[in-house]
């Protein structure tokens, strides 16, 4: 008797943690290659090596591809804000992304790449990287936030802090 209910017990609780098992698995099983487009408010500065810097907040559409669990490309597109004569005409870059899944639900990731910026007082383009974390609120669904140094020249530093939603299909 003792025997048999310990075998039910046992039987028990494996049953139940397959399923949990098979649950967290399903709601995690992305095929991949997959897509994904985000939007975010941006809060750039520009920071010149002489004179005060300059910051807004402007908006920045990304998407891209995620190959597997850590690596994904992504574009960048941005515009808005203005702070005296320095106003973000657009922003455009293409990254890889390293991505470090700590949880299932919840990712850190790098990026590097290469931006070009247009103000209205300059154009350039140079070697951009940057870091974030995003996490899921729902199976296609996650929110995000991230700080990308998009240019860093010898005159001055082009910094943008990002908070924004991402959509996965």
């Amino acid at each position: 008797m003792k025997m048999t209910v310990l075998s039910l017990t046992s039987a028990a609780l494996l049953v139940g943690a397959g399923a949990f098992a098979a649950s967290a698995q399903a709601q995690q099983s992305f095929q991949y290659p997959q897509g994904y487009v985000g939007g975010d408010a941006m809060f750039w500065s520009l920071d010149p090596d002489r004179g005060s810097s300059r910051d807004d907040v402007g908006l920045r559409l990304r998407g891209g591809a995620q190959f597997n669990d850590y690596f994904a490309v992504e574009g960048h597109l941005g515009t808005g804000g203005s702070d005296g004569p320095a106003e973000l005409d657009y922003l455009v870059g293409a990254y890889a992304k390293g991505i470090a899944p700590i949880a299932p639900t919840f990712r850190l990731y790098g990026l590097v790449g290469v931006t070009e910026v247009d103000f209205d007082l300059d154009r350039e383009s140079g070697v951009s990287y940057g870091a974030g974390a995003e996490i899921d609120v729902a199976d296609n669904l996650a929110i995000g936030a991230d700080y990308m140094r998009y240019l860093d020249k010898s005159a001055y530093n082009f910094d943008a802090a990002s908070v924004g939603l991402r959509y996965r299909f």
